[in-house]
């Protein structure tokens, strides 16, 4: 059987007059801010007291728009011994013209020093005001949510068994228990 002429078109005007009959939802963004998910990805935050100035974040990012710089400050070992060397970070900067957001520099990030905050407001009138430096990012962390809560009836992570385990021998090594089984220690 052969379809109608113009059925089509007929469809599309069908939907176009459902659509019109409908009351639009407008968001007046300026005055009520939206409501965004528990986990938003916004900026990036920085807790700057666990950065050790690893690099990771800026070898791993694929644009390049993680800036890193700082000295080396040397430390008196207390007691004797030698003298230790750290890190001190001067400059943390984040081209966000260049972000895209993926967040591979807060995945490698071994001390948790970078954080997804929510804030969506950073808009600025020239492209070269969009490269937020450390005391910026600062300002942002004090916005990241607290994790989600941990599943009750979750097992406990291996990390939290270990340790459990490891200070359960130590305490029965103290309270003078044999080692072995059921001792705290390991087994002949």
């Amino acid at each position: 059987m052969g379809r109608l002429p113009g059925g089509g078109l007929a469809k599309g005007l069908a939907v176009t007059l459902r659509t019109m009959t409908r009351r639009s939802i407008t968001r007046q963004y300026p005055e009520v801010q939206p409501d965004l998910p528990p986990r938003s990805r916004g900026v990036i935050a920085l807790f700057e007291e666990n950065c050790t100035v690893c690099m990771l974040c800026a070898r791993e990012c694929p644009d390049w728009c993680i800036y890193i710089d700082s000295h080396k400050e040397t430390l008196p070992a207390e007691g004797g011994g030698r003298p230790r060397t750290r890190n001190v970070l001067d400059r943390f900067a984040i081209d966000f013209a260049l972000c895209m957001y993926c967040g591979i520099c807060i995945e490698v990030c071994p001390f948790d020093a970078l954080f997804w905050s929510p804030e969506f407001e950073y808009a600025e009138y020239d492209i070269a005001e969009l490269t937020h430096e450390k005391e910026r990012l600062r300002e942002w962390m004090w916005t990241v949510p607290p994790p989600p809560a941990h599943d009750p009836g979750a097992e406990p992570p291996k990390e939290l068994s270990a340790a459990e385990r490891s200070a359960a021998r130590g305490a029965g090594r103290a309270a003078g228990r044999p080692p072995g089984p059921g001792g705290g220690g390991a087994a002949p």
